[in-house]
């Protein structure tokens, strides 16, 4: 098989994988992220229609100039968006539509406008417009998926114990890889045949598919499904230095009765030995509401949620890694310690204490 067979053989894998996995997210039998999803598999869909040009060539022997079709490359023009929307619902499950966000049209509504001046013979000015903003709105969107999932990824800070999981690393990762993928081929295509890196491309973008596929599919839901908690989550604010985390919700006196108390019940009861707790959980032990208890760690211990927790969970489990007479292996400490996996465990273990939970343990 030479290059251009195993091309092909990608080029068909490709695709016929981004549509099995678009219909899998929007059919959604595990029924998590529901919007979230359905807009991926949108996403998904729209993104295997670059690939159609050489699948209809493959089975056709002909090729067939299936991108100068007006609406397939209006539709193709909305991948970004469908997938900036399914950032959106990821990070905020109860994200509703309102006037303001008519703002998304603006790039679609300029494309049409380009398409219909060039099918009218305007061809050189608008073609040119149409590739500007093609890359344009593909940067815009990415730009703003990626602040999102920041935002999101300190927000659950502010609310989880544990943010493995649930704090939407793999998008990160893959809008990063297909940046970088995309720069490579917009260079190489000034200065060089861009046909003669399609196989470094398509293989590059296989690889992606499939990370794609599996991180989506594991995906467990990032909320907790009853609305009202829901909402008391996504309304608290992700950043605990902002003016409005400084508003007093409580007098100083109460500040200190909780705060006296919640370190009573993290010294006696060890609910951080749960790997599931969370700001909800801890604030019904403590009879308080979640901002109440946000508001408490944020100011009185300056710390988010997720610092305040694992902070007991890594000094008990340096006094378990101190035990000399223990049988427990690193992950059995980790997952005795209230982590959820041994990932978590080094990766929290090392921010706090400037050390692998190994490198602690043989100073013993």
């Amino acid at each position: 098989m030479n290059t251009s067979e195993f091309n092909s053989f990608i080029v068909i894998l490709i695709y016929g994988s981004l549509v099995l996995l678009s219909l899998l997210k929007i059919a959604n039998p595990l029924k998590v992220n529901r919007k979230a999803n359905f807009c991926f598999g949108i996403f998904l869909f729209l993104w295997s229609t670059f690939w159609m040009d050489e699948v209809l060539f493959l089975i056709t022997g002909s090729a067939i100039e299936f991108h100068s079709l007006f609406l397939v490359r209006f539709v193709q023009y909305l991948t970004p968006v469908f997938f900036y929307f399914s950032v959106l619902f990821y990070t905020n499950p109860s994200f509703t539509f309102r006037i303001t966000d008519l703002k998304f049209l603006l790039f679609p509504a300029a494309f049409m406008m380009c398409l219909v001046l060039t099918g009218l013979g305007y061809t050189k000015p608008f073609e040119f417009l149409s590739i500007i903003l093609i890359m344009v709105q593909a940067l815009f969107y990415t730009v703003i998926s990626y602040i999102t999932i920041r935002k999101h990824q300190r927000k659950i800070q502010q609310f989880s114990s544990n943010t493995e999981g649930i704090n939407l690393n793999w998008l990160e990762y893959i809008i990063l890889v297909i940046l970088v993928v995309n720069i490579i081929y917009v260079v190489y295509n000034l200065f060089y045949d861009p046909k003669s890196l399609n196989f470094f491309i398509n293989a590059i973008f296989l690889v992606v598919i499939y990370c794609v596929g599996y991180y989506s599919l594991k995906q467990k839901e990032i909320y907790p499904l009853e609305e009202k908690q829901r909402e008391e989550l996504i309304s608290i604010d992700d950043n605990p230095d902002s003016e409005e985390v400084k508003k007093k919700l409580i007098s100083d006196e109460e500040l200190v009765r909780i705060k006296t108390k919640l370190g009573n019940i993290m010294e006696t009861r060890k609910p951080y030995l749960d790997s599931e707790l969370n700001l909800i959980k801890l604030a019904e032990i403590l009879s308080v509401s979640t901002h109440q208890l946000s508001y408490v760690i944020n100011t009185g211990f300056q710390k988010n949620f997720f610092k305040y927790v694992n902070e007991f969970r890594v000094e008990y489990a340096q006094s378990l890694l101190k035990d000399l007479n223990s049988k427990l292996s690193i992950l059995g400490i980790a997952y005795e310690s209230g982590f959820n996996s041994k990932t978590s465990f080094n990766t929290t273990f090392k921010k706090i204490t400037g050390q692998t939970p190994s490198e602690f343990k043989n100073r013993f």
